[in-house]
């Protein structure tokens, strides 16, 4: 049941981070657009430079989920590569336990309560003419944070099910060339 609910987290956060695929590519194309027409045409507006920094830090909250997902975040080399496999699962276990599901639990709380609520509750917009609104965007902070602490639930699941030989896990680890 729980390598059910792991999949669950799995295929949603694989689905952020088709979108977070999206947003790097919708922010380098308004990007584009903006330097076109502010040095092309000398138009300027302050809600395309805007859309850009939303767009990007969309990409950055909603993919860091399929990031570790992926096992994709970075590790400082000080024991991890030169343990064994299983090892390597009791440290993974260790991290998501102590340092990253309470720091998302933190984050997506305060995010929560302390960004997005008070922005929300006053349909919050930008102090620049022509900005855009800013509730939106801060709602994208406690969502990304609660997808990366399910993904990490997802990856204790995973981590206690290989340890019991249910899966298997690829930890393998390369040393980079010195």
């Amino acid at each position: 049941m729980l390598l059910t609910l792991s999949h669950a987290i799995d295929t949603l956060n694989g689905w952020f981070g088709r979108i977070a695929n999206v947003l790097i590519l919708l922010a380098c194309v308004v990007s584009a657009g903006n330097a076109l027409l502010r040095y092309g045409f000398s138009l300027s507006d302050n809600w395309p430079l805007e859309l850009q920094w939303y767009l990007f830090g969309a990409a950055v909250m909603l993919g860091a989920s399929y990031t570790l997902r992926q096992n994709g975040h970075v590790r400082v080399d000080l024991i991890y590569g030169h343990v064994s496999d299983r090892a390597r699962l009791w440290i993974d276990i260790f991290g998501l336990v102590f340092f990253l599901l309470p720091a998302c639990t933190l984050f997506a709380w305060l995010s929560w309560k302390t960004l997005f609520l008070p922005s929300w509750d006053i349909l919050e917009h930008s102090s620049n003419a022509g900005g855009l609104p800013r509730y939106p965007i801060k709602f994208i902070l406690p969502l990304g944070f609660f997808m990366l602490m399910l993904q990490g639930v997802s990856e204790l699941i995973k981590r206690f099910a290989a340890l019991h030989g249910d899966v298997q896990l690829d930890t393998h680890y390369e040393r980079p060339e010195q």
